[in-house]
């Protein structure tokens, strides 16, 4: 169920707990990442911190954001979501997603950011104002939601890339992406070449967000979110290679009765396991207006 809910925190905290992002910390410490709206719809990254044990009571919440929106005409300029997290060192490497808003809406633009931690995650400075992967004659409208492991010693990373925007039959603009598909040996310069990882399974389909992947036992599994003539649904993925990804959404179930939080949509979900249990955390309607909640693999 709902483990936090965002409304009226502060000032800078009006609504949303979105893109939810999972760190260790101790024992049965977790701290999660989630970007938050104010009253004007920019968004920005702070953290909660709770105990798995009794994960809907809130330990901490940070007071200020640990990322802000970046200046005017910048990549970031109208919100920052937080996307992936890899550990490099002692320092923490944060991939986040940077926007801006597009001439007539709901048309947006996004790029993929990155900031680094060197305190543990408390605070993050980003590495340029820059993005570190924008549009390219492979992704000629936008990229974004990326997720980051390192595999070997070769970082991947699936993202999101933008194909079109269309009017639909009301006449209101609908957009277009899917995940595709590139590779690094420094998690800040990416080779990519236009490859789909996950791609569409329906003519009806629209879009295919934000994805989280593991490796097991030598194959990839990948959990991510999908329209089809509906709003997010979570669907569900695997690949030999890591690069080609089989759809099987049908194997994934989600049990028990859904709350008014969660019963129109179910989008972002994030993978992690503790003591033999493997848990996902997730958003509801409006992608994340009331906040994030936990599901628990039987």
């Amino acid at each position: 169920g709902l483990i936090f809910n965002p409304i009226k925190r502060f000032d800078w905290m009006q609504t949303h707990a979105q893109a939810p992002l999972v760190l260790f910390l101790n024992e049965d410490l977790y701290r999660v990442y989630f970007a938050c709206r104010d009253e004007s719809q920019r968004s920005q990254i702070a953290y909660i911190e709770f105990d798995i044990n009794c994960p809907k009571e809130i330990l901490k919440i940070s007071e200020t954001p640990v990322l802000r929106f970046g200046k005017m005409g910048y990549f970031d300029e109208h919100g920052v979501y937080p996307s992936s997290i890899v550990k490099m060192d002692n320092k923490l490497y944060m991939y986040y997603i940077g926007w801006s808003k597009g001439a007539v809406p709901p048309m947006f633009y996004a790029s993929i950011g990155l900031a680094i931690s060197e305190d543990g995650g408390k605070t993050f400075e980003k590495y340029s104002e820059a993005p570190i992967m924008s549009r390219s004659k492979y992704d000629p409208w936008m990229v974004t939601a990326p997720f980051v492991f390192k595999d070997q010693d070769v970082f991947r990373m699936y993202y999101v890339s933008g194909l079109d925007w269309k009017p639909n039959s009301k006449g209101i603009l609908t957009s277009k992406y899917l995940i595709k598909y590139a590779e690094s040996h420094n998690g800040i310069d990416w080779k990519r070449d236009g490859h789909i990882a996950i791609g569409f399974k329906e003519e009806s389909e629209t879009n295919l967000a934000k994805s989280f992947i593991l490796k097991k036992d030598g194959n990839y599994q990948a959990w991510f979110s999908y329209i089809n003539d509906s709003p997010y649904e979570i669907g569900y993925a695997e690949s030999k290679n890591g690069k080609d990804f089989i759809r099987k959404d049908h194997e994934i179930v989600f049990s028990g009765d859904a709350g008014d939080f969660d019963n129109k949509m179910m989008c972002y979900p994030y993978l992690f396991s503790h003591n033999d249990k493997t848990y996902m955390l997730y958003n509801g309607n409006q992608f994340g207006y009331e906040g994030f909640a936990l599901a628990v693999l039987e």
